[in-house]
């Protein structure tokens, strides 16, 4: 299981959360969130940990002069962006996030499949790191094979629900688990201690 945290910001905190080696670091460039990234440049990390750029309906303009100015591996779109922009972006990987409710039609991903993978987080006031969880359970009504990140309120207190559900035929398509807001000192700083008890856990 591959493991994305996100949210990162500080350069010393960066450096220090590359220790535990996550397969992916997550960098948001969306102007109001709290863990908007606008540092320069990102910290040199471990090359087997992929840099994401968190994205809320960008300029495509936007997008990739911060592919670029970063060296970004992946993109994740969790806005409402539509297949035709995401058709002109280029030479990097694309996660389409979803925002999760009991009434999700997972069928409205469709027209997203040429997305490298998707996202699937909790519905909530804001377009990411809300810190709370959705019903798992309502994955089981999702039928394609494209392999998603699991999102929404992901912590050491639901790391037994999170077992369960690895244990279930339900995770067949869970490519990674995305932790943010329940292993923060303060927004956007991470707590090394907590990550590194998730990872051993899981």
């Amino acid at each position: 299981m591959k493991l994305k945290i996100c949210g990162m910001k500080y350069n010393d905190n960066i450096s220090l959360i590359s220790k535990l080696n996550p397969d992916y670091m997550g960098f948001i460039f969306y102007d109001k969130s709290k863990r908007f990234f606008d540092n320069e440049p990102i910290p040199r990390v471990n090359k087997n940990i992929k840099k994401v750029g968190v994205f809320v309906d960008p300029e495509i303009e936007y997008l990739n002069f911060i592919i670029k100015k970063y060296s970004l591996d992946l993109v994740q779109l969790h806005g409402n962006e539509k297949p035709d922009f995401i058709s002109q972006i280029r030479d990097v990987k694309i996660i389409k996030a979803f925002s999760i409710d009991k009434n999700f039609n997972f069928n409205s991903t469709e027209n997203y499949m040429k997305c490298d993978y998707f996202l699937f987080d909790t519905k909530g006031k804001l377009p990411g790191g809300n810190g709370i969880s959705f019903d798992w359970k309502i994955l089981t009504s999702y039928k394609f094979n494209k392999p998603y990140f699991l999102s929404g309120g992901i912590g050491l207190h639901n790391i037994e629900q999170l077992k369960d559900f690895f244990s279930s035929t339900i995770s067949k398509y869970c490519f990674a688990v995305d932790i943010n807001s329940h292993f923060e000192i303060e927004y956007a700083k991470k707590d090394y201690e907590l990550i590194k008890n998730f990872k051993n856990e899981l």
